[in-house]
């Protein structure tokens, strides 16, 4: 029995949004810079944190945004680029993106095509139609995304404002700035010092494009045991690999994914009100934990007789040799012919050449909090330290005003704000506090305009009429 269809779910949703007066209607007065208009919140990035942002902003009555991606529409973020899982990891029900507004959730544009029995049958989704539900998303929001569009420097103005450098030669003058630019927008993947010197063609990170079809009669080495390694080893099992080695430093997989047993609302809007040695406490006991792999994406590898997983098998060193590569661990010497690094991602504010004229300034954990003993943490303590608005803050006072208007809405936000800023789960929480914070940073700013406002206004809603001439005391 199929659903309703989308045209149905689309009337819903516009009468839910009319019933809660959404969106709000625009109030941020208009600026110029050098005659041309200014954009009041520009957003890198049109995956699921930026389009959550820009609807949440819009649903506020902030009207001009500008959502930027390098990548052609239907191709933002991972789903159907650098994901290589069959399924999201996360449960069908939660609400994602949808912001409090039940006809934008996945489970109504899934039930609205395919209907409530199926939705019922349905296990986890597809990661395929999730990008679906996204560009369905973005389509009925009407996100305003400008796709192929890449920002080339990020340029703080004397004025208070921040431009945009785009690659083609264009700029944009925007009055805040969030970067929803992922799970390696601050940074990038991790590949161990030991590939540098070998040919890139032996070797990729799980980030990168691999072109699975050449790993076909392969012998295939994956280093790492976390969600993307399986999911990156099963590709390249199920396209034919002659043989797949998994690589594990650890002696065990880890098994209990931590902080699913405490998952509430409480966490949510409770984690940014921590002190310091807490929240670091929370995520070096989680981070030390580690995340197991999905138990459907490990027995996709598991199911093939030619899959090999080593643990307690750290890998020293990579050379190439003849006609491949030969991969050194603890546990002997592989002769491989190519190597997936799902080695994750750092943050190196260095790296990213948009970032070049505000990273020496942004202040990072290690500036804030001193890491406890025996519990150093790289990726902890790189962390950008963020404000309550997730705005970057200054290194030294002073020096660069203009980052408590650049605001991190990607992953290495966690550690001020919990998970909120990439995941599922709550996403719509942290694009909420997002967008309000920015609001009430922008009526600040505004104030005189907005007391001119209130002295201008003269609409009456007494006429004069109202009481008898007769009956008015003297």
């Amino acid at each position: 029995m199929s659903g309703i269809g989308l045209p149905a779910l689309e009337a819903r949703l516009r009468q839910d949004l009319e019933y809660l007066e959404l969106p709000a209607k625009p109030w941020v007065p208009e600026r110029l810079a050098e005659g041309r208009p200014v954009v009041d919140v520009a957003v890198i990035g049109a995956g699921m944190a930026g389009l959550a942002a820009a609807t949440a902003l819009r649903l506020d009555g902030i009207e001009r945004v500008s959502v930027l991606d390098r990548a052609v529409e239907g191709q933002e973020g991972p789903w159907v680029t650098y994901a290589r899982m069959e399924t999201l990891r996360s449960p069908k029900g939660l609400a994602g993106p949808a912001l409090g507004l039940p006809s934008l959730t996945f489970r109504a544009f899934f039930e609205a095509q395919h209907g409530a029995a199926a939705w019922e049958d349905l296990g986890k989704i597809p990661r395929g139609m999730w990008m679906d539900y996204l560009n369905w998303y973005r389509r009925v929001m009407a996100v305003p995304v400008r796709n192929g569009v890449e920002v080339s420097l990020i340029r703080p103005r004397e004025d208070g404002m921040i431009e945009l450098d785009l690659a083609h030669g264009e700029s944009l003058v925007c009055r805040r700035l969030v970067l929803a630019s992922g799970r390696d927008g601050l940074g990038g993947h991790f590949v161990p010092e030991m590939a540098r010197g070998v040919d890139h063609r032996f070797w990729a990170h799980s980030r990168e494009e691999i072109d699975f079809a050449q790993l076909r009669g392969k012998r295939v080495g994956v280093v790492g045991a976390g969600a993307s390694a399986m999911d990156n080893a099963a590709t390249a099992l199920e396209v034919g690999a002659s043989s797949l080695h998994m690589f594990v430093r650890r002696a065990v997989l880890p098994r209990v994914n931590k902080f699913t047993g405490i998952g509430s609302q409480g966490v949510v809007h409770g984690f940014a009100g921590l002190p310091d040695e807490w929240k670091w406490r929370f995520l070096h006991y989680a981070g030390a934990a580690q995340t197991p792999p999905p138990r459907d994406s490990t027995m996709r590898v598991s199911r093939h007789p030619h899959a090999y997983l080593h643990l307690g098998c750290p890998v020293t060193g990579l050379r190439e040799e003849g006609r491949g590569v030969v991969l050194e661990t603890a546990g002997g010497e592989f002769a491989l012919d190519f190597v997936i690094f799902a080695t994750g991602f750092r943050v190196a504010l260095e790296e990213r050449p948009e970032l070049a004229l505000i990273a020496p300034h942004i202040r990072l954990w290690r500036d804030r909090f001193p890491q406890p003993p025996r519990q150093e943490s790289e990726e902890l303590a790189t962390s950008p330290d963020l404000a309550p608005d997730f705005a970057f803050q200054e290194k030294v006072l002073g020096e660069c005003s203009a980052l408590s208007r650049i605001h991190a809405f990607n992953y290495p936000a966690t550690l001020s704000h919990g998970k909120l800023t990439g995941d599922i789960p709550a996403i719509s929480a942290g694009a909420q506090r997002l967008s309000r914070a920015i609001a009430a940073a922008l009526f600040v700013e505004d104030r005189e305009t907005h007391f001119e406002r209130l002295v201008a206004y003269d609409t009456p809603e007494l006429l004069g009429d109202e009481w008898p001439e007769r009956e008015v005391a003297a």
